[in-house]
């Protein structure tokens, strides 16, 4: 490696230091998203890897590199979970002591799986920039060797082995999809594929919350929002080494909604069954997101995370559920009197409406006494049956509505 050009030997190089240390992850043809894209679309599931994402690759190429006496002092990391996993991971492994800074709101099956690894973990901000900091300040007063998640040319390189496996797997492919964070591993895959196959389309993805690489790259003030269900893509500084490369390298950046990232995740679990973290469907997202953009093109995406914490995938199902109108919140207005709830209950019950919840309002009202509302959260089959059980609640005299998700009153 000279002056921090990272090569397609350097990822070679790489490939050889990971080999036996992990997983050559599956290449998926998925032919639900090719069918539903119209496009050949190929997962490379590094949602499978042992630490649950693909930066275990960039960990273990920087540490081998090493020198005895780094390795006793031992490194340090910031990072929003994966990185952290993959450091304290394989410092673990090779008996180096690691210390990981993430920011306080991390999911806690990261930070849980990185205490896991006997690392000592430190929650610090309230995002992954906020951390930088108190790890540089770490780093210099323990004598600790930081391990980049993004900005250095052996993680780079590290990363890069994922397009050196997709290729392989998969030489027919003509454009990559790939998530940026901080942008290591698009710049990696991108020096492997670019000299691998020099007409293959790179696009990188990125949240619109969080469009860093995208704004820096065009010359813009870059400007990120507070949070994102992509965490671990949330990065509002790109790496300098990083930029570069993708600047030359990267024919295009896309950015993806919070509500297609969501979808992406719950379709992976739907179709093929996959759990996915928000940053790790992104690319997917994209693809969903763009569909005739990539249209008859052979395209491989990277699932490169799938360390969701259970609480948020809980959500995003629920979310997921309200959004294709699977589950429903209806306004009835009925007769205060005794029976009446359990009537109505049953009239939707008898067009197969599912009652999940039911609360009554009989205060904060204007209308007549003798009549109360009620609010009933139920489960269907889709809009038709919501359409259908309407039409049931109309035809015996009900007033009802069907409230929109942000508590607006459909008709």
């Amino acid at each position: 490696m000279i002056d921090n050009v990272v090569t397609l030997a350097d990822v070679r190089v790489a490939a050889q230091a990971i080999e036996g240390n992990l997983d050559w992850t599956p290449l998926m043809n998925s032919r639900k998203f090719s069918e539903l894209i119209g496009a050949d679309v190929f997962l490379k599931l590094e949602n499978l890897q042992f630490t649950g994402s693909f930066k275990e690759r960039g960990a273990i190429n920087r540490m081998r590199v090493l020198t005895e006496e780094q390795r006793e002092r031992g490194v340090i990391a910031q990072s929003a979970g994966n990185h952290a996993q993959g450091v304290a991971c394989h410092a673990e492994r090779q008996g180096i002591p690691a210390v990981i800074v993430m920011p306080k709101h991390t999911p806690s099956v990261k930070v849980e799986r990185t205490r896991a690894f006997g690392a000592e973990v430190i929650l610090h901000g309230e995002t992954l920039d906020e951390t930088t900091k108190l790890t540089q300040q770490l780093a210099e007063e323990r004598e600790l060797t930081l391990i980049h998640p993004y900005d250095d040319p052996h993680v780079i390189a590290g990363q890069g082995t994922l397009g050196l496996e997709m290729l392989e797997d998969a030489p027919e492919l003509d454009t990559l999809v790939v998530p940026i964070g901080g942008g290591g591993m698009l710049s990696g895959i991108a020096v492997a594929a670019r000299a691998i196959r020099p007409d293959i389309e790179l696009v990188g993805v990125q949240t619109e919350r969080f469009p860093s690489m995208y704004q820096a790259l065009r010359g813009e003030e870059i400007q990120c929002s507070d949070a994102t269900i992509a965490e671990g893509i949330a990065v509002k500084e790109p790496g300098k080494l990083t930029k570069q490369i993708i600047g030359e390298l990267v024919d295009d950046i896309l950015l993806v909604g919070e509500e297609a990232i969501e979808d992406a995740v719950l379709r992976l679990l739907q179709l093929e069954k996959l759990v996915a973290e928000g940053a790790g469907a992104a690319g997917l997202a994209a693809l969903l997101s763009h569909r005739k953009r990539f249209q008859g093109r052979k395209v491989g995406t990277v699932i490169c995370g799938g360390n969701i914490d259970l609480l948020i995938l809980s959500s995003i199902i629920q979310r997921g559920l309200a959004r294709t109108s699977r589950m429903v919140r209806l306004h009835v207005e009925i007769r205060d009197v005794p029976g009446s709830l359990g009537t109505v209950l049953q009239r939707i019950g008898e067009v197969g409406g599912n009652v999940v919840e039911v609360q009554h309002q009989r205060t904060f009202t204007t209308l007549p006494v003798q009549t109360t509302e009620i609010e009933i959260v139920l489960t269907t089959l889709g809009k038709e049956h919501v359409a259908t059980i309407m039409e049931k609640l109309k035809e015996y005299g009900y007033k009802a509505r069907v409230l929109g998700r942000n508590g607006a009153r459909d008709t």
